[in-house]
């Protein structure tokens, strides 16, 4: 697909500040406000990405309606920025995330059946003591950085040991996931463009490696966790094979993982910041901890946009478009969406209802990990926040400046008697 000959080159169209890399490493209400203005256009803008590029969706109504119409607009062959390569594919398979049609419904049923409700119950009375585990920590060490200390180590942990992991591995795991993730949607130099790819792909190549070699022992030896019912599972007389499951296990560190650890970051943040919310909170967490969780999700927006490619003519948002066009989801827009969010800005924990698009926008592609997430950061902030010694956030979250997620690189926090 090439530029659209009255988009091109103008430097002053709506969508071209959304490719410059300098907008994602402006502050928040810079971007907050941009969003706003494309939104109030009558259709989606186009954004350029060197030689060819996408169609920016904003709106709350047409990021749900593109996600719940994968016939239209696929997943396949990729929903990052930029799409994976061809042979990187073939080499790591693909991703559920990338996947569509009956290849996607089948490899979600097997994940879904190995979800038994008790490994899910078993997970969730987990969640709470590593939750409990990591505050007494903490407490007791009083570090200076929350992303490392706390954020990180609960979605972890958690999912090492629901997936069956043994400790000797999850420091490599934790490093490798770091060194995966640390530059998607970033801009970088030239040496950094050609040096850091590899990096990336060596940390997922070793990470999969490792996870195939777990699952072909828990094959021949099962035991009761996550990569013991995937690998022996049987719908329709398939199970998930080593390359499915490094793919799988890739996505749920990744995904899992880097998702929770910013939104419990930014869910800190928001709470220091808005010390009446905290309040409110702390006054009756019970009645409220639900609605907080969802509204740190919804102003946070871990994922900031997935991106579809159009297989079929459709009409959205004021405009047709056609086969081969690139549209991408801008959920972090979605969710400030003044038509759906009454003072979309507010930090507002009794906000109700509360439609985020924070784990998608509906569909086949819905966040398998969106319960998970919420039992996690409902567990962590109620330690956080319910101990004697109270924390709080100290200076701004140094963010990484990606166009892809809302990625946290470090929180100072400090302890203060309430």
């Amino acid at each position: 697909m090439t530029l659209p000959p009255q988009r091109h080159g103008t430097g002053t169209d709506p969508g071209t500040e959304l490719a410059d890399p300098a907008f994602w490493k402006a502050p928040p209400a810079h971007r907050l406000a941009a969003f706003a203005r494309l939104r109030a256009l009558d259709s989606p803008v186009f954004v350029p990405e060197g030689a060819t590029g996408h169609w920016a969706l904003v709106r709350h109504a047409d990021v749900q309606e593109a996600s719940r119409l994968p016939k239209v607009f696929a997943s396949a062959p990729g929903v990052t920025t930029p799409e994976p390569a061809r042979w990187v594919r073939a080499l790591f398979g693909d991703s559920m995330v990338n996947l569509d049609g009956a290849d996607h419904a089948q490899l979600r049923k097997i994940v879904q059946r190995a979800f038994t409700p008790r490994l899910l119950a078993a997970a969730e009375e987990d969640v709470h003591a590593v939750a409990a585990r990591i505050v007494d920590d903490v407490l007791a060490q009083r570090p200076e950085e929350f992303v490392s200390a706390v954020a990180s180590r609960l979605p972890l942990e958690v999912i090492c040991n629901m997936m069956g992991i043994p400790e000797r591995y999850r420091a490599e795991i934790a490093d490798r996931v770091n060194h995966a993730s640390e530059n998607i949607g970033v801009e970088r130099g030239l040496a950094s463009r050609l040096r850091m790819p590899g990096r990336g792909l060596r940390a997922l190549a070793r990470m999969q490696r490792m996870v195939a070699g777990i699952g072909r022992e828990r094959r021949k030896n099962p035991t009761d966790d996550l990569i013991s019912a995937l690998v022996t599972a049987n719908v329709d007389g398939q199970a998930l094979g080593a390359r499915q499951l490094g793919a799988f296990f890739s996505l749920l560190m990744v995904a899992g993982v880097e998702t929770t650890r910013n939104a419990i970051t930014h869910g800190l943040t928001l709470l220091t910041d808005h010390p009446d919310q905290r309040d409110l909170l702390l006054g009756d967490f019970e009645k409220h901890a639900d609605g907080a969780v969802d509204e740190m999700i919804r102003h946070s927006t871990p994922i900031i946009q997935f991106r579809r490619t159009v297989v079929a003519e459709h009409t959205l948002g004021g405009r047709l478009f056609t086969p081969g066009e690139k549209v991408v989801l801008y959920y972090a827009s979605a969710n400030r969406d003044e038509d759906v969010f009454p003072r979309p800005d507010a930090f507002d924990i009794t906000r109700s209802p509360n439609p985020h698009l924070g784990f998608g926008g509906g569909g086949p592609h819905f966040c398998l990990g969106a319960h998970l997430a919420r039992v996690e950061m409902k567990a962590l902030f109620r330690e956080l926040l319910t101990r004697p010694v109270a924390l709080r956030a100290v200076g701004l979250p140094d963010l990484a400046g990606s166009s892809f997620d809302n990625r946290v690189r470090s929180l100072r926090f400090a302890f203060e008697r309430p």
